[in-house]
């Protein structure tokens, strides 16, 4: 941990420091973290979570963000597991994924929800960057996103223009982040997950999270805003 603010919590038992204090707010039934050494041998990850409720947990950024998530959407990540779970006690472990593993993946790594008016929402699944964030820029301010997965919010401690989230549409906006982890949990399910819904945010352009997004020149960069592909249409 390279940030002084992280340093206190950089470790399993400053992680348990933390989950103890929110015990009111997320309940007594969340996992407890334990070193990466407790994870037997030829065991899934995804599979020791599930039987022995436990976290296998690194001293590192990537899975102080992974704590931080079980503990703000403590249903969310539950749900993920057991889908995980479920999907290694019918398949096995296999050298792909299958879509509904890879789509969990990704949701628990690298999401991030968003909830918008239909006209941005639009704009955003045809990869219509400059209408986007030039015409429509004065609508993200009825827009809420959150980046969800960890390993997104550890890139984003060292920030880089190309940083790119998978969103996950939210119907309705949330003002109680335990109403939004239950509806999550809900909205999770195999069928939607295996059609991967997710549509693709350079998380640094949405006006507000970045200075140098206030240049229009910020999007002429054909690399990072890339334009929708033909074959791949609109969610």
């Amino acid at each position: 941990m390279e940030r002084p603010v992280c340093r206190r919590w950089c470790c399993v038992r400053g992680l348990s420091t933390v989950k103890a204090s929110l015990k009111r707010c997320i309940g007594a039934d969340g996992p407890h973290f334990v070193p990466q050494a407790e994870l037997p041998p030829g065991t899934a990850y995804e599979q020791f979570i599930f039987e022995a409720g436990q976290v296998p947990t690194r001293e590192n950024l990537h899975d102080f963000f992974n704590a931080l998530c079980w503990m703000r959407f403590p249903r969310t990540k539950k749900r993920l597991n057991e889908l995980q779970a479920a999907e290694i006690a019918a398949a096995g472990i296999q050298a792909v994924r299958g879509p509904v593993r890879d789509a969990c993946t990704v949701f628990d790594e690298n999401a991030a929800l968003l909830h918008a008016p239909d006209r941005l929402w639009d704009a955003l699944a045809r990869r219509e960057w400059a209408r986007l964030f030039g015409e429509m820029r004065p609508l993200w301010r009825q827009a809420q996103l959150l980046v969800f997965g960890h390993a997104a919010l550890e890139k984003l401690v060292s920030p880089y223009k190309s940083i790119t989230v998978h969103v996950w549409r939210v119907d309705a906006p949330w003002v109680d982040p335990r109403t939004l982890d239950a509806w999550l949990a809900d909205d999770l399910k195999p069928a939607k997950l295996a059609a991967k819904p997710f549509v693709p945010l350079p998380v640094l352009g949405v006006p507000g999270w970045w200075p140098a997004n206030e240049d229009p020149g910020f999007y002429a960069d054909p690399q990072v805003f890339r334009p929708l592909r033909r074959e791949a249409p609109a969610q």
